[in-house]
């Protein structure tokens, strides 16, 4: 089993953390993880993506050109990427961000107002964990505990806060997953 996935948005839409929260999670279930940040120098509003390799085997090359999964938070993204994913694959759409819709009916496409729906309740800058809610119960790869288990050994002290609002983010996005 390998599962190679793309999270991309803006600078500052935590695509980053989204990618480090996932390889945390992947990690702990004793999968081989890889995680490589890719950013322009503009960062705060500029592109910014990582990709995520995990597998039951040792990994060969963590390059990710055919994703069987992608987060796409914005529409530049999700232009980049909507026709990359590899049929059979999950495609998460920030609809809030992306006025577009998925064509494609060889893979899974789910459009959530993951942008709103943080505002709704109480950060908009959970749309990240919103949308990886949905991935983790789409693609099968983590569990939503798995993840929160990741955010409770990992959030910065900074952030601890909002661990729970975190923990609310992810569930809200696993159930938009069905």
């Amino acid at each position: 089993m390998q599962q190679e996935i793309i999270i991309s948005g803006f600078g500052g839409q935590g695509t980053l953390f989204a990618g480090q929260l996932l390889a945390h999670a992947v990690m702990a279930k004793g999968l081989h993880v890889t995680w490589i940040p890719s950013y322009g120098p503009e960062m705060r509003g500029g592109k910014a993506r990582c990709t995520v390799v995990a597998s039951d085997e040792e990994i060969g090359a963590p390059l990710v050109r055919r994703p069987s999964a992608a987060i796409v938070l914005n529409l530049p993204s999700f232009e980049a990427f909507a026709e990359q994913v590899k049929p059979g694959g999950v495609l998460v759409v920030n609809s809030s961000l992306v006025p577009r819709r998925c064509e494609r009916t060889d893979i899974r496409a789910l459009h959530i107002p993951a942008t709103d729906m943080a505002e709704e309740i109480g950060n908009p800058r959970l749309a990240n964990v919103i949308t990886l809610g949905a991935l983790a119960r789409a693609t099968g790869l983590v569990d939503i505990e798995d993840l929160e288990k990741a955010l409770d050994d990992h959030l910065p002290e900074r952030h601890r806060k909002l661990l729970d609002l975190n923990f609310r983010a992810l569930r809200l996005g696993g159930e938009q997953a069905g």
